[in-house]
C-alpha cells in the first residue's frame, strides 16, 4: 500500500502540464494535512515536474529529458531573472527554443523571431504585441510595463509577458549562465544513462526459496540478486556468501544482507564507482523515490561508462577544468613535474591562491603521475596535506608527484608544490586502482 506522501506524487505527476498546484487543494482532495501535502509538493519540484514562481504560485510542467537539459523553461527564466509575470501565465511550463535580443529595429528584429523563442526587450509597446503575434513570449527589461492588449493577446496565445527590472545586458548573462551550467550537468555521467531496466533484471523474492537462487546462478553466472517485497521494493541483497551450506528450502529472506547500498537514478556514475570500489562489490540495485526496484547497475558497466566519458570532449567548463587546464607538463633531470602560474581567478580576497585551488593542484599532480604508471581509472580515497602557504597572484608553480607505494588496488603518491625553489605545500594522497 502506497504512503500518503507516494499517493501525492502520483497525483501531482498525472496532473496536466501547465496545471495550479495549491498546498490547500492537495490537503483537500487527498484528504491529508497541509503539512504532508507541502512536503510532497517540494519532493516533485526536486525531481523536476513541478516549479514554483513568485507571485504566480506553483505550476505542474513537463520534465525535461537529459537530451534537452540545456533548454529552459519560461517559468525557469522567471525565477532566473526575478521577474513579474504580466500575461500568458498559462504557457510558463512551455520551453523556449532560443532567446533574441531586441535592440535593433522591427523590421530587422523579426527576421530572427521563431515561434517559442524569447525576445529581451525594452519598453517598445508596439514591438511587444508584434514579437506575440510571430509566436514568441516577451522578457521587458528595466521593470516596465506593458499595453492591456499585449497582456490579452498573451493570455490568448498562452505565451508570457515577463518583465525584470534588470537591463538587457544582465538579463542575458544570467540566461547564459544557466543554460551553461545545465550543459555541465547534460556531461555528467548518472545512473540512467547505464542502468540495465527491470525486465532485464533477475532479482528474487522474500519468499522464493534458496533453491531459486541456485536457478538463477546457473542461468546467468551472477551471484548477487537484490531481494523485493510485495510492493517491489528493494529490501535485501542475497550473495553466494548468504547461502552456502543452507537448505535450500529455506526463504531467501531468512538469509539475505538487510538494508543493502542502492543508488538512484540521479545518482552520479562516478559515486557509484567509488561505493562499489570501497564495498567491493559487483551490482548495485537501482531504485526510485519510494525504494522500489528499476534495475540494476553493474561494475563492468559503469567502468566502460567512465572509460568512454573521459574520451569525451567537453561542452561545459567547471572550475576545476579552468584550474587544470592551464597546467604544463615537462621534464628535467628530476623527472617530470607540472607548471602553471596562480591566475586572479584561483586567488582568495587576499591575492592569494586559494587552499580550494592549491588542493585540486595537489590531487592532480598525483593524479596524473598514477594514471602514468598504471594507465587505468582510480578513484581518490584520501588526501592528507601536511601543509600549505601562502601563494602569490601571478606567481609560476611547479607540482612534482613521486609513487612511493602502489599495488595491483591501490596507490600512495607524495606530492609537493614548490615557488621557486621554495616548498609550499605538501601532501599524501592514497587512491583505489580500477582494473579495465
Amino acid at each position: 500500500m502506497p504512503t500518503k506522501h507516494e499517493q501525492i506524487i502520483r497525483h501531482i505527476e498525472d496532473l496536466d502540464v501547465g496545471a495550479k498546484i495549491s498546498v490547500r487543494q492537495i490537503a483537500k482532495d487527498l484528504t491529508v494535512s497541509e503539512g504532508t501535502a507541502y512536503r510532497a509538493i517540494k519532493e516533485a519540484e526536486n525531481l523536476g515536474f513541478v516549479s514554483t514562481i513568485e507571485r504566480v504560485g506553483t505550476i505542474r510542467i513537463k520534465k525535461k529529458q537529459k537530451e534537452n537539459i540545456e533548454k529552459l523553461t519560461f517559468a525557469e527564466v522567471v525565477n532566473i531573472v526575478d521577474g513579474q509575470v504580466l500575461g500568458g501565465r498559462n504557457g510558463l511550463h512551455k520551453t523556449l527554443t532560443k532567446f533574441v535580443i531586441g535592440a535593433m529595429k522591427l523590421e530587422a528584429m523579426m527576421r530572427y523571431i521563431d515561434v517559442d523563442s524569447l525576445v529581451i526587450i525594452g519598453n517598445r509597446e508596439k514591438a511587444h504585441e508584434l514579437v506575440l503575434e510571430a509566436g514568441a513570449a516577451v522578457l521587458i527589461t528595466g521593470g516596465f510595463d506593458t499595453t492591456e492588449d499585449a497582456k490579452r493577446l498573451a493570455d490568448e496565445i498562452e505565451l508570457p509577458i515577463i518583465s525584470t527590472s534588470y537591463d538587457t545586458f544582465t538579463v542575458a548573462t544570467m540566461i547564459n549562465r544557466a543554460i551553461y551550467d545545465r550543459l555541465i550537468k547534460k556531461e555528467i555521467l548518472l545512473v540512467s544513462d547505464i542502468l540495465i531496466p527491470l525486465h532485464d533484471t533477475f532479482y528474487l523474492q522474500t519468499n522464493d526459496p534458496i533453491s531459486r537462487w541456485h536457478e538463477l546462478n546457473e542461468q546467468t553466472k551472477h551471484n548477487r540478486y537484490p531481494v523485493i517485497d510485495e510492493q517491489m521494493k528493494v529490501v535485501g541483497v542475497v550473495t553466494a556468501k548468504d547461502i552456502i551450506d543452507r537448505p535450500h528450502d529455506w526463504p531467501v529472506e531468512k538469509v539475505m544482507t538487510r538494508h543493502p547500498i542502492t543508488v538512484g537514478i540521479r545518482t552520479s556514475v562516478t559515486n557509484s564507482a567509488h561505493q562499489m570500489v570501497w564495498e567491493g562489490i559487483e551490482m548495485l540495485p537501482v531504485i526510485d523515490q519510494y525504494g522500489r526496484l528499476l534495475g540494476i547497475i553493474s561494475r563492468q558497466d559503469v567502468l566502460k561508462a567512465l572509460q568512454l566519458a573521459n574520451r569525451q570532449p567537453q561542452v561545459g567548463e567547471t572550475f576545476d577544468d579552468l584550474i587544470t587546464g592551464q597546467i604544463k607538463t615537462a621534464e628535467d633531470d628530476r623527472g617530470q613535474y607540472l607548471s602553471l602560474e596562480v591566475s586572479p581567478q584561483m586567488t582568495n580576497f587576499m591575492g592569494t591562491a586559494s587552499s580550494g585551488v592549491l588542493t585540486t593542484l595537489l590531487v592532480e599532480g598525483a593524479t596524473r603521475m598514477l594514471r602514468h604508471m598504471k594507465k587505468g581509472d582510480l578513484v581518490i580515497e584520501n588526501v592528507s596535506i601536511y601543509f600549505i602557504k601562502p601563494v602569490q597572484i601571478e606567481s609560476t608553480i611547479t607540482i612534482r608527484a613521486n609513487v612511493f607505494d602502489v599495488g595491483r588496488k591501490f596507490g600512495k603518491v607524495d606530492v609537493e608544490m614548490y615557488q621557486g625553489t621554495q616548498i609550499v605545500a605538501k601532501a599524501l594522497v592514497t587512491s583505489q586502482l580500477i582494473d579495465r
